[in-house]
């Protein structure tokens, strides 16, 4: 019975931090610097904009790669924005093609979009009913209100994990239908750095699921800090 629980707690850890250490682990793997290449992340980024009548849209150096539809800006890391790698330009791609959506009007996207304040407030409401709970058993001694006060904390929060789950198709039409074409009819890469590159979109792509199961863990460390 240990071996089958031991056996059993790591594959639960495999399947949670797993997506997540893979990520990490394809985005360093790519991102050695390749002086052959004709410009960095941000040259890319900003030259495909402008292909594509967006010179409006700013590229900016941010501590992490996002297109932000509210400012309307692409937001590349230093690494990312300065150097030249696989890693840089397909990453950069990736999120050109996110303003393309939002140009093109995806309809997805804009869902996205118009919810994330929904769902941050659904994290605000789950933060103050699990902080909570400690003071309702404190004052009220009730182990099934607070079992309730729980469980409307984790619903809260679960909210979180479907609207990261809800925008993988935004992630994989990004990728494979935006900005791997994008590449590969550009030429901006080598046939033979194209398998990095699709791997690369492939881990960007997949950055929420890896999101939405470590928040699956942070609900599990929440119901840790509960006194029963």
């Amino acid at each position: 019975m240990p071996v089958l629980l031991a056996l059993g707690a790591a594959l639960l850890f495999g399947l949670v931090f797993g997506p997540r250490w893979w990520v990490r682990r394809v985005m360093q793997q790519y991102a050695t610097e390749r002086p052959d290449l004709p410009g960095t992340g941000g040259e890319l980024a900003r030259h495909l904009l402008d292909l594509a009548r967006l010179e409006h849209v700013p590229v900016e150096i941010a501590p992490a790669d996002h297109y932000d539809p509210a400012a309307n800006v692409v937001r590349l890391s230093p690494g990312n924005h300065d150097g030249r790698s696989i890693t840089a330009v397909a990453v950069a791609a990736h999120e050109v093609a996110h303003a393309l959506q939002h140009a093109a009007g995806n309809r997805l996207l804009a869902a996205r979009v118009r919810f994330a304040p929904v769902v941050q407030g659904f994290e605000f409401a789950a933060a103050l009913v699990m902080t909570t709970a400690p003071v309702v058993l404190a004052f009220v001694h009730s182990p099934a209100l607070l079992a309730l006060q729980v469980g409307i904390g984790i619903a809260l929060l679960g909210v979180r994990l479907v609207f990261h789950l809800l925008t993988l198709p935004v992630e994989l039409d990004a990728s494979f239908h935006r900005a791997l074409p994008i590449l590969e009819t550009g030429r901006f890469l080598d046939a033979g750095d194209m398998p990095g590159a699709r791997t690369v979109l492939r881990a960007a792509a997949f950055t929420y699921v890896a999101s939405s199961l470590v928040a699956l863990v942070n609900i599990a460390r929440l119901r840790r800090l509960l006194p029963f």
